[in-house]
This record gives structure tokens, sequence and C-alpha cells, in this order.
């Protein structure tokens, strides 16, 4: 048993990956499930938007996370993939309020400077840490999924300071 779950998730419309970490602390952090949710891109945004609905709400369902970590949506410069991506997320934030769960979201700037020390970090450095941290025989593939366990390991390093920010600003109300 874990004192808390992350679900980590990095939207996208083809592939939306994710990662679930069970901690007990920022040193004690394990991968319960990483890997991508995937739609083809053939089919109808519909279709796939609900696919995305369908695979997130199982996550929900079966890991019971205390908190989702999704990726921050930034201007691209294909407007059809910022399009995707941003419909994709909002599922995700909508799925992860109904369910009750903390939301939080991050910069790309913020996991990598997070999980790499340094806000300009390459995919292959993020794998490289995410293998490390996690522990894992080999970086998670594709880029998506390490990604998202990236997102969800920089959840797991800044919740507990906001945690003792919301607890000391609600003790100095009373």
């Amino acid at each position: 048993m874990f004192a808390q779950v992350v679900l980590g998730v990095d939207p996208g419309l083809t592939r939306c990956g994710y990662a679930v970490l069970g901690m007990n602390s920022s040193q004690d952090i394990k991968a319960l499930a990483i890997g991508v949710l995937r739609t083809p891109p053939s089919a109808a945004l519909h279709d796939r938007l609900a696919e995305i609905h369908r695979e997130v709400e199982g996550l929900l369902s079966d890991f019971k996370p205390h908190a989702v970590a999704i990726e921050q949506v930034f201007f691209q410069n294909n407007v059809r993939t910022a399009m995707g991506v941003g419909q994709a997320s909002g599922i995700v934030l909508a799925l992860a309020a109904r369910a009750g769960c903390d939301v939080a979201q991050y910069t790309p700037s913020q996991v990598k400077n997070t999980v790499a020390g340094w806000g300009g970090a390459t995919k292959e450095q993020i794998g490289l840490m995410v293998q490390q941290r996690l522990r894992l025989e080999a970086v998670p593939q594709p880029a998506d999924a390490a990604d998202a366990a990236a997102i969800a390991l920089c959840h797991c390093s800044i919740a507990p300071f906001i945690a003792s920010r919301d607890a000391a600003i609600a003790r100095s109300i009373r």
C-alpha cells in the first residue's frame, strides 16, 4: 500500500502517455504502470476522444490515484496537433476532477527542471532520469510513456511542498 498514488499523463490524440506511480516518500517511488494509449489517426475525432475517455476512466478506476498530474498544453506550430492535444487534455482534466483527484498541471520546463535538474533537458536525458529514479531495467518506450512518468515524478517531488504550504496557510487563517 502506498501513501499516495499519482497518475501522470502526457496528453496526445494519437499517443497519450500515462504512468501510475506509488509513493511513500519522495525517495520511495515505484512504477505501478507505464504505457501509451493509442488511437488510430484514420478514426473519427469523436471516436478517438471517446477511446481516450474510456481508457483514462479505466486507469482512474483501476488505480484510484490521489492525484493526476498532466503536462500543460502550450501553443504549437501545428494548430491541428495543438487542438488534439488540448482536447485529450480536457478529457483527462475533467475525468480526474470528477473522480475527486487532486489535479496539477506542469509546464514542460518545470518537468524537465524537476526531473533532470535542467529545463532544457532532451527527451533522452529525461528518459534516462526516469529509468534511474524509478529503478527500471530500461527507459520506458515510446517517449510519451517516459514523459508521463516524468510528469508524475515532478508531481511527487513538488506535491509535499504544496501540501506543507497549504497546511501553513490553513493554520494562519484560524
